[in-house]
């Protein structure tokens, strides 16, 4: 019984670190076609080591199986949230480089002013943590709550949850530069919302509906602003020149990479929907 336990556990832990890979692969290379033709091809790797580091992270603080399909597609998409925010934490509090080439700086800031290392900014991140944090507790316990009504309904609206922080903090970062959107705000709740629904056969947890949705928002709201628009330039780099042209050749080469991902992504959404 232990070793067949023991070999089980192992298969998912090795199935968490190839959908974490993936999932990092997936932000690396959005990442990477929208940014190489003004930075040149830096940190491709960086999301695909978080990614693989968070999959069997996710594994040991949530202990369930992880193999079926749909478990597999929840797994891709937290995964993409906790690789999200922990690498956004890192370039927005931690991480000093210069700034003046981003027409939006990538560091904290206030209406533009850039706030240097020091108490105020260490304040500004831990607030910043228990926020979310403070929201996820609140998630995690809306399962005792006794809520009613439809399922999906019931995830949608609790699983946008996420989404309307990441609206908030991109908001406060991006407003005050290139101006307030009202589409923009809503854009992330709505598409987490409708992906937390989606996910909700796959999990009785909100919080983890909540988390793949907004992981699955974030791919999909990248993926439409990266392959839609190919030929606008992100808002860091808007007015910025074109510094690294070949790269704009050099990144074709990644598209059938990326789609082949989220191709196996929703082959696993249909094969446990049938299922």
């Amino acid at each position: 019984m232990y070793g067949s336990s023991h070999r089980i556990n192992t298969m998912t832990y090795l199935a968490a670190l190839l959908v974490g890979l993936l999932a990092g692969t997936h932000i690396a290379t959005w990442g990477m076609y929208k940014d190489a033709p003004h930075e040149g091809f830096r940190h491709y790797t960086r999301s695909m080591i978080v990614g693989a580091v968070v999959g069997p992270l996710i594994v040991l603080v949530v202990r369930r199986m992880w193999l079926s399909p749909g478990d597999l597609v929840l797994l891709f998409g937290v995964a993409y949230a906790c690789e999200r925010g922990a690498t956004e934490f890192y370039k927005v509090f931690i991480r000093n480089e210069d700034q003046s080439k981003y027409f939006i700086p990538m560091q904290f800031h206030v209406f533009g002013r850039v706030v240097p290392p020091g108490r105020t900014r260490r304040l500004a991140a831990l607030g910043y943590a228990a926020v979310f944090v403070l929201m996820g507790a609140i998630v995690y316990l809306a399962n005792s709550a006794g809520l009613s009504g439809p399922r999906w309904l019931r995830f949608g609206l609790i699983g946008s949850s996420i989404g309307w922080l990441v609206a908030c903090g991109g908001a406060f970062k991006d407003a005050p530069i290139e101006g307030f959107e009202w589409l923009k705000f809503f854009r992330s709740p709505v598409v987490a919302g409708i992906w937390a629904a989606l996910l909700s056969p796959f999990t009785n947890g909100y919080l983890l509906a909540a988390l793949g949705g907004a992981g699955f928002s974030v791919a999909t709201i990248e993926t439409y602003k990266t392959f839609f628009f190919p030929n606008r330039p992100r808002g860091k780099f808007a007015g910025k020149p074109v510094t690294f042209p070949e790269h704009l050749v050099t990144r074709q080469r990644f598209i059938p990479l990326y789609i082949g991902i989220w191709i196996i992504v929703l082959v696993g959404f249909v094969l446990d929907y049938l299922r």
